[in-house]
């Protein structure tokens, strides 16, 4: 593998004899093409030491071609900035401000049928860096509620070990708050249950009262690091929450009516609104809200001890964005199917921003997904949903985005919004032609691969290699471009392809490198992938990590790139 012949016209062409980099040579080669414009000698000579491999050679402060393809192959030279590999964004803003990493149905592994339930989603899904998870809550026998997805053959999990498996591991990732979202389908008794197994597991770290310096404005992840948050249906206000602080709330139910929200905008369209023909509201027991379609009133009974559990992220139903603008608290957050949220994100893009800006909103997957798979969440991240719930257990390309965008602030599950994302004068819209943005010139040079993974389809296993680059972002910048097919070569495929894209929005733009083996017949294999913001891509010669579609490691298997941008 050290015979690279394009890691030698690089050495060739800044080595003055073809056989050494001296440190000026290097020091120039790391400047004029890595872009690392603040290295001295000092520096160079650091990387010196640590990959050149032959002593006399490092004590002469020079490299031999074998240190430096072992520099080459370093995390240093990996695309992804290892400034966004750490937290580096303000931490201060309130928590309505960021993209949030969240999971749909976290307890399911399989689909949303038949599958099991399993640990392992909560567990696997905090180690990804997600902060919000989902617990669908129901009476189980001995007084013990149980986590599964309702009215199906999921299997069952005890809610008291689903909480102490994300005790363990809530914050062994990310310091900054999760949120656990309960869908609870449980009787006032079990509510309590609830309260206490949450109380007795998180101790202090559970969120049950409303920080002094917050009585009417969401915290930071800053201020809420190392806490848990309960988003639920709550009673009453935060400051009646605190007048309750530790008096005893056992037996104490409170009953309120909300307007219901079937499962999904299908479910809604072939269910209630066949009962509602008639358009009889005194029948039926339906209001018309704001100009929505009708719903129908139930009444619903909450345990005080868990309603006091949720401070800033209580459970509220969209109505329209007329209502929250006029009703809706600063506490309240909504969850939104998808098929109605991308109806008002044709409908209404302008005014769907200014919701986000104001409330936590959440985009789950309709339920006509019953094998789990996910949609696109770019779409809604354009208008600044902060909570894009997908399901974690289903590879490809949603989760890759997923995965590929959370990268970034140290893999923390938390990421700034864009500016224009924020402002509260903001006239973005993701689906007009951006006006006053500062677009990115982006040039990639596709130079090679790396021992790519072999094909399966292949008798010989020897794979008909291609790559495609894809922008995913606003619509404006979807783009799509791909290389030549090189025949029978994953072990060391040379392109040499150039491609250039004009980015009008980078700050929501992610890049996409796919690598396929062509098939004519059975249609082109997947053979690995990487996805990233293109905001933290390191320019010059970069090395691209592949994974598999199951978001494992496929190294030493990568792509060997020249990055090149400018605002």
């Amino acid at each position: 593998m050290a015979h690279r012949e394009e890691i030698i016209e690089i050495f060739n062409t800044y080595s003055e004899n073809q056989k050494f980099l001296f440190e000026k040579n290097l020091l120039q080669f790391l400047i004029q093409e890595q872009y690392a414009l603040d290295m001295t000698k000092n520096t160079a000579f650091e990387i010196i030491k640590k990959y050149e491999p032959i002593e006399e050679v490092k004590r002469a402060h020079q490299m031999s071609f074998e240190g430096f393809i072992r520099y080459m192959g370093s995390p240093e030279c990996l695309i992804f900035k290892t400034d966004c590999a750490k937290v580096y964004q303000d931490m201060n803003h309130p928590l309505n401000d960021y993209f949030i990493s969240s999971s749909h149905n976290t307890y399911l592994v399989s689909d949303q049928l038949l599958g099991p339930s399993d640990l392992w989603g909560y567990i696997s899904a905090l180690v990804k860096g997600c902060r919000c998870l989902e617990i669908d809550c129901w009476d189980g026998s001995r007084n013990e509620p149980v986590v599964y997805h309702g009215y199906t053959l999921t299997s069952k999990l005890l809610f008291k070990t689903v909480i102490q498996a994300i005790e363990k591991y809530a914050f062994l990732t990310s310091d900054y708050p999760v949120v656990l979202s309960l869908e609870n389908h449980c009787s006032p008794p079990q509510q309590e249950v609830m309260a206490d197994i949450l109380q007795c597991v998180f101790g202090d770290s559970l969120l049950s009262d409303m920080l002094d310096d917050f009585p009417d404005k969401l915290p930071s992840p800053e201020v809420l690091k190392f806490k848990i948050l309960v988003r639920n249906k709550k009673i009453g206000s935060l400051m009646e929450t605190r007048e309750r602080k530790g008096s005893d709330k056992h037996g104490q139910v409170e009953e309120y009516e909300e307007l219901d929200q079937d499962v999904d905008d299908e479910v809604k369209e072939s269910k209630s609104l066949a009962v509602l023909e008639d358009n009889s509201e005194e029948k039926s027991g339906t209001i018309n809200v704001a100009g929505l379609p009708l719903f129908r009133r139930r009444r619903v009974k909450v345990a005080m001890a868990l309603s006091d559990l949720v401070i800033y992220t209580k459970a509220e139903k969209f109505r329209s964005f007329q209502y929250s603008r006029l009703y809706q608290q600063f506490n309240e957050s909504n969850s939104i199917g998808e098929s109605e949220a991308r109806k008002l994100l044709k409908l209404k893009a302008h005014e769907f921003i200014l919701h986000t800006r104001m409330f936590i909103t959440r985009i789950y997957p309709k339920a006509m997904r019953a094998d789990s798979s996910n949609f696109n969440p770019q779409e809604f991240w354009n208008i600044g949903c902060q909570m894009v719930a997908l399901n974690f257990q289903t590879p490809g390309l949603p989760m890759d985005l997923q995965n590929g965008k959370f990268l970034d602030n140290g893999g923390s599950g938390y990421i700034l919004k864009p500016h224009f994302l924020r402002d509260v004068e903001t006239q973005f819209d993701p689906n007009e032609t951006p006006r006053d943005t500062d677009p990115v010139t982006l040039t990639i040079r596709l130079i090679s691969g790396i021992q790519l993974p072999p094909s399966n389809n292949s008798s010989s296993n020897k794979a008909n290699t291609l790559v495609i680059l894809e922008i995913f972002g606003v619509p404006d910048d979807h783009v799509r471009q791909q290389t030549r097919v090189i025949k029978k070569n994953a072990f060391c495929p040379r392109w040499n392809e150039t491609f250039t894209f004009i980015i009008q929005v980078p700050e929501l733009a992610l890049i996409r490198f796919v690598v396929e083996s062509q098939g004519l017949i059975t249609g082109n294999e997947f053979l690995g992938q990487y996805t990233l913001p293109v905001l933290c891509m390191n320019k010059g010669y970069r090395r691209v990590p592949l994974f598999s579609k199951m978001g494992e490691s496929l190294e030493p298997a990568a792509l060997f790139i020249y990055v090149w941008y400018v605002r």
